[in-house]
């Protein structure tokens, strides 16, 4: 099970999103205060359709409120200021994969403290950052697929008809 940290999310169809992608993956989502909204907005909710009843979702007062819940954990922190791109590492089985809030991203001061796990998509020159939720996809996806996807549905079923 890997572990997706949002810090300060400030949007709330963002994080509704993110946490269907943490239920179909079977991550965890961990969110840092404040957020930019209500977690009962009608939005979250939407964007997570019927499934954010069955996210394991845990709650944290602050940065400093997490890592005091999580001791010594390694934390990989997804920003476009990093030197290494997030296929440059390995993920350890119950990593912690830690996104910024969607204006401005994880504070450098954080980084600073985790240059070594800092990591990035790449992408253009000229555009500042992907969605957050997009972002959270693909590196989780590349998580999971070092793990070879886990305990994950490998094979899909037609409806209609059979595969040959």
């Amino acid at each position: 099970m890997m572990n997706i940290v949002l810090l300060e999310p400030e949007i709330p169809h963002n994080t509704g999103s993110i946490g269907r992608t943490c239920v179909a993956t079977g991550a965890s989502l961990h969110l840092i205060r404040p957020l930019g909204f209500s977690l009962d907005e009608k939005s979250v909710k939407r964007a997570g359709l019927d499934y954010w009843h069955k996210l394991d979702l845990h709650m944290y007062d602050s940065f400093d409120d997490f890592l005091l819940k999580h001791p010594g954990v390694k934390i990989y922190m997804g920003t476009t200021k990093a030197k290494q791109t997030y296929a440059d590492v390995h993920y350890e089985k119950g990593s912690f994969i830690m996104f910024g809030k969607e204006s401005a991203g994880i504070p450098e001061e954080i980084l600073l403290k985790y240059q070594e796990t800092c990591i990035r998509i790449p992408m253009a020159n000229d555009i500042r950052s992907l969605n957050l939720s997009n972002a959270v996809s693909i590196v989780l996806y590349e998580a999971y697929r070092q793990h070879d996807f886990g305990q994950m549905q490998m094979e899909g079923e037609l409806h209609h008809h059979n595969w040959l």
